[in-house]
């Protein structure tokens, strides 16, 4: 049996939405990308295992919706993820029982991060323009970018990495209703919902340890 064959059944249709079909493929990355977001909230270290079955549910979803930019992230997420998990565990450094503490972004992270989405952001809409079918290659370039710098800052715990998130689900959600993936973009308003949960928690977090060092 062929890889196509093995997928076929996630690209079923489960339900109807807005006379638009909701695939298994959908619903499974509706799922898993709430609960990683829950869990990044909480500083949970089982958020990387779940964002990596989230990202290989959104490949699938994003390559069928002809999002490609989206769809290749994914792989730099998973990437990310396993440089995350790791960094998470060991924050103390190797074999340490410290866990990695909530920081705020420098003003050298600041200025690379800038300088990396402005340039990746025109590289990639120029190669989507050019080389693919997307029909949003913009702003498909331009979520990839924030998501990237964002996915940068979590694997680091920089407190300001969920303001990243935020501005790329504030581009995510009428991107995917354009794409009418319209689970996916209710997802994205969960998904903002749940960044601003999490930047008070880690804030929080922050304002305590800053209080300790400073007593």
């Amino acid at each position: 049996m062929s890889l196509a064959e093995w997928l076929d059944p996630l690209r079923q249709p489960l339900f109807t939405l807005l006379d638009t079909p909701v695939t298994w493929t959908e619903v499974l990355g509706f799922g898993s990308g709430a609960l990683c977001v829950w869990l990044v909230a909480r500083q949970h270290l089982a958020n990387w295992p779940i964002g990596i079955a989230n990202n290989l549910f959104f490949i699938l979803l994003f390559t069928q919706a002809g999002l490609y930019a989206d769809a290749g992230l994914q792989i730099v997420f998973i990437t990310l993820a396993v440089y995350g998990w790791w960094t998470w565990a060991h924050g103390g450094g190797p074999g340490s029982a410290e866990s990695l503490p909530v920081r705020r972004t420098t003003r050298t992270e600041w200025m690379w991060l800038g300088a990396a989405g402005v340039v990746g952001t025109v590289a990639i809409t120029l190669l989507l323009d050019r080389a693919t079918d997307s029909t949003v290659p913009i702003w498909d370039a331009l979520t990839t970018a924030l998501s990237l710098m964002a996915t940068y800052g979590q694997c680091r715990k920089r407190l300001e990495s969920w303001w990243l998130w935020i501005a790329a689900d504030v581009v995510y959600i009428p991107l995917y209703a354009y794409k009418e993936l319209y689970l996916t973009s209710l997802l994205y308003v969960g998904f903002m919902t749940l960044c601003v949960l999490g930047l008070r928690n880690w804030r929080r977090d922050l304002v305590a340890r800053e209080a300790v060092m400073a007593a």
